[in-house]
Formats: C-alpha cells, structure tokens, sequence
C-alpha cells in the first residue's frame, strides 16, 4: 500500500512483507538512524530483541538514560530509520535488506512494565544477564535505566538482497524522490581526521552503512563497501541506485560482532558525501568508536561502569531535565501528522 506524500499513515495502517518480519524479527544487530540539526545524520549499531508490533506497525530499540546523547536529537526531530541489515547470530533467515522509517517516541522514565516484558527477549538474543550481589550492583544503573523506544511505522523500504540489490518495495508512505544536494559546511567539506586511519579501522569490520537525509526529513540507510582512500577521503561503492547524486552530510558506521552480540566492535563517522555517477567519496569529519573483548562477562563488566559513570554524568548536569525541557519545547512545534509517535 502506499499514501501521498501529504498524509501520514495512521496506526497500524502500514504493511510488509513477510521477509521484512523476518528480518525485524530476527536480527541480532540492526543500525539505528536520527537527524543531526544541521542536516546530517548519524548512524548507530543496536540490539533491538526482536520489538516489533506487525499489527500495530510499530518497532522499538531499548537504550539507557545513562548513554543519551541520541535522546537528544530524536527529541528535536522524531524523525528516524532502523536497517535490518544482518543474519549473522541472530533468528532471520530472509535475505532482504529493509530500512524502516518512523516516528520515535521517547519516555524518560523506565516503565518496570516494559522492562519485565524484555527480559524474556534479552535473554533468547543476548544470553543470560550475570547474577549475584556483584553483578546486581554492577548493572543496576544498565538495566535499571534504559528505556523503550517505540517507532510509529510511516514507510518500509526493501530490496530482495542484504546489499541492496535488486527491485525496490515500498510500503506506507510514497518514497519522496531524491533529496537536494546540501550546501557545503563552513568548515569546508574535506576529511578532518585521518583517512588513512579510519580505513584500516572501517574495513577490517563486516558491515559498513552510510545514512542522509531523505527528501522528506527521514534518514535513509544503505549498504556501502568501503574500497579505498585518497586525499578527499573514503572511496565507497554501493549498489546502483542506492546513493543520491550531488553532496550532502552524512553518516558512515561500521560494525561487527559475534554470538549473542559479545565481541562487539564499531566506527561511527560524521563527514561529507559526494556522489558523482559510480563515484562515491566520503570525508570523515568526525569518528568515534570502541572494541569489546570477545568475552561476556568482561563486556557486561564494562557496560555496567560506563552506565554508572553516564548516569552520574547525567544527574550532575541536570541532564533529565534538559530533556524534558526540550521534550516540552518540540511537543507543540511538530507540523501537522508528525507529532511523536503513539507507543505499541
């Protein structure tokens, strides 16, 4: 089914495919994509468990209160994209690529409802959570505080192969065309930290995305095979069709992992992308990344300090205030049909 560009599909008005559910279902790890307020985007690898909701088109990711730096900008633009882009140790068996654009609605308070309901799922993706004096104390403030994320379905993009080949399906609402190329960065467009660098980081990782924005505010992610690099920057190739011609902002992430998401490692890029015909370069303006030891109780060790130190952060600088403040700010200035998302 598909709406006009002026409408937005109401609750559970939006159907796919049953390789979709598949993959939505069924994946591991899937890449989160939001807005930047300059235009760009930023994409981020996660463990949705498997949240979905078919009957009343919605999906959810889980996060903590404690790492919320992307609260932030899903709370300025509700606008955002999950890609259902791998198979590897999860339950899919598909072989479509989907990215699903939505509506994200973010709570700032844990629901003990909603965590409990997880628990069920996080253990049949992730594995048993450690347990004991030492291990409750060490992953209160990661499980205690995270929250569910709940996406309003708008569209549904997919293609019959995980590197985006092939015909392209669209549910929901009409795929708006191609975007305008972005005017270029006051800072200039060209790489500002060392390519050379990110490319040894980037390719010895399995899965490598870009994300922009669509034309009509949603990011869109696609599949990308880092080749090379050069003075402008990282040389990418894609599947035909699937990069937008002219430049723009954009974010590049990649990512591997292994069973039950344990040996988690990942390079997550600002930068500039500019695409000429089969020519595609990708000037990293910023990176940041980590590499998890392939061991689990050593990364749930690690998980459970960086969420204490981030949660005390976060209570020092007021920041749950802040983002009820611009939660507040943002409710009333939504247009018309994109106000946040009705929660499944």
């Amino acid at each position: 089914m598909t709406q006009s560009l002026t409408s937005v599909p109401s609750p559970g008005t939006v159907s796919w495919s049953d390789a979709v559910q598949d993959a939505m279902e069924g994946d591991l790890v899937t890449a989160l994509a939001y807005g930047t307020p300059a235009g760009g985007c930023v994409v981020i690898p996660v463990s949705p468990t498997g949240l979905v909701d078919r009957a009343a088109s919605t999906i959810a990711v889980t996060t903590s209160l404690a790492f919320n730096g992307k609260l932030f900008h899903m709370l300025r633009d509700s606008r955002v994209a999950m890609a259902y882009h791998t198979r590897e140790h999860g339950f899919a068996t598909a072989g479509d690529f989907a990215v699903v654009q939505g509506r994200a609605d973010v709570p700032l308070s844990p629901s003990r409802e909603a965590l409990a309901d997880l628990a069920p799922r996080v253990e049949r993706f992730l594995g048993a959570v450690p347990s004991g004096r030492f291990w409750d104390w060490v992953l209160r403030d990661y499980f205690d505080n995270r929250i569910v994320i709940d996406i309003a379905v708008q569209r549904v993009v997919s293609w019959p192969d995980v590197s985006g080949n092939g015909e392209r399906t669209v549910s929901g609402a009409e795929w708006p065309g191609i975007p305008e190329p972005q005017s270029p960065p006051a800072k200039g467009t060209g790489p500002r930290v060392d390519t050379r660098k990110v490319h040894g980081q980037v390719t010895k990782l399995a899965h490598q995305l870009i994300g922009y924005g669509g034309a009509d505010g949603y990011p869109v992610v696609v599949p990308v095979r880092v080749t090379g690099h050069s003075e402008r920057g990282l040389l990418l190739e894609c599947a035909p069709g699937l990069l937008p011609e002219g430049a723009r902002r954009a974010g590049l992430t990649a990512h591997s992992f292994g069973r039950q998401a344990v040996g988690l490692a990942n390079r997550v890029c600002t930068g500039w992308l500019e695409v000429d015909g089969d020519t595609a370069v990708y000037a990293p303006h910023t990176t940041a990344g980590f590499a998890a030891p392939p061991v689990k109780s050593v990364q749930m060790f690690f998980n459970g300090v960086f969420a204490k130190r981030g949660w005390r952060k976060a209570r020092r600088e007021g920041t749950l205030a802040k983002l009820a403040q611009l939660k507040d700010e943002h409710r009333s200035a939504q247009p018309d049909g994109a106000g946040t998302a009705t929660t499944s």
